[in-house]
């Protein structure tokens, strides 16, 4: 989970039952095939029988049967209906499965008993459900399906879908065209356009340039450089190198990206200026 999913969890100090804390419980991982069926089964229908053998002095044997109603639900799918359950012991960790009790108006979603399992995820709780304890995990088992004529012929036909190549050559008897041919882009002809007026501009005389430069920030204090190609009429490459020289490139807001003349070629006065002579020609004024 990520930490933007951690954050939007609200977290809410709720009352656990532990009455089952100490039941202990497995944790089975079955085959891919057998979860399919089972998502597929009703919640009243017996999916698998579980035998136990025990011998004394020997490791209990465990396996799984799938029922004939489960396999029916898909009858052309033909999958193993034996299994044996490899059991390992749980020591160096503590897991538990819990649960919540969605309210009556929420629909249940994994039977009829109307609880929500789950191991570890997290999930939003509300006020109204109720959080439970349903036992501490003692045994994993790992399901394995004995390797029969069935399940070897499972096994090749998922190696089979696995090797298909994702693309495939289609031949076709008539022309198909989803796309109608373009015999040049308008962004192309755009650029070229553009860059053919650019090589049309002549390069004027670095000071007739400056003095077209003086005149346009006679009437504004700042101008970006699409503006100022449009005044000059000059390649953007050589306005820039004329500009570097008597202005200064803004880079902060409220005027970023635009040039200003530099303080020694400015003729307009700045606000402290202003202010100053507003300052002194009240002052003259009262005194009269």
């Amino acid at each position: 989970m990520s930490k933007d999913d951690k954050d939007k969890v609200q977290i809410i100090d709720k009352d656990l039952d532990l009455s089952n804390a100490g039941r202990g419980v497995w944790l089975v991982k079955v085959p891919k095939y057998i979860a399919q069926k089972w998502e597929k089964a009703p919640s009243n229908m017996d999916v698998g029988k579980l035998r136990i053998s025990k011998t004394p002095g020997q490791k209990a044997q465990v396996s799984l049967s799938l029922t004939p109603n489960v396999l029916a639900l898909d009858p052309d799918e033909k999958i193993p209906t034996e299994h044996v359950l490899d059991v390992s012991q749980v020591t160096k960790q503590t897991l538990g499965v819990f649960s919540h009790m969605a309210p009556s108006e929420a629909t249940s979603t994994s039977g009829s008993n109307g609880k929500e399992n789950g191991s570890g995820a997290a999930t939003a709780i509300s006020d109204n459900e109720k959080l439970y304890m349903e036992g501490r995990i003692v045994q994993k088992l790992e399901c394995r399906p004995i390797a029969d004529t069935c399940y070897m012929k499972l096994k090749l036909e998922s190696i089979r879908k696995a090797s298909e190549p994702m693309r495939r050559v289609q031949p076709i008897d008539k022309i198909v065209q989803n796309y109608k041919p373009v015999k040049d882009h308008a962004h192309n002809i755009e650029y070229r356009e553009r860059k053919k007026a650019e090589g049309k501009k002549a390069r004027d005389d670095k000071n007739a340039v400056m003095d077209m430069l003086f005149h346009a920030f006679e009437k504004h204090q700042y101008y970006n450089i699409k503006d100022l190609v449009k005044i000059t009429n000059q390649p953007i490459s050589y306005l820039k190198e004329i500009l570097k020289d008597v202005c200064d490139y803004n880079m902060k807001n409220p005027h970023k990206n635009m040039w200003e003349l530099k303080k020694e070629y400015r003729h307009y006065k700045t606000e402290e200026q202003k202010n100053e002579e507003k300052s002194k020609s009240d002052g003259s004024s009262d005194s009269e």
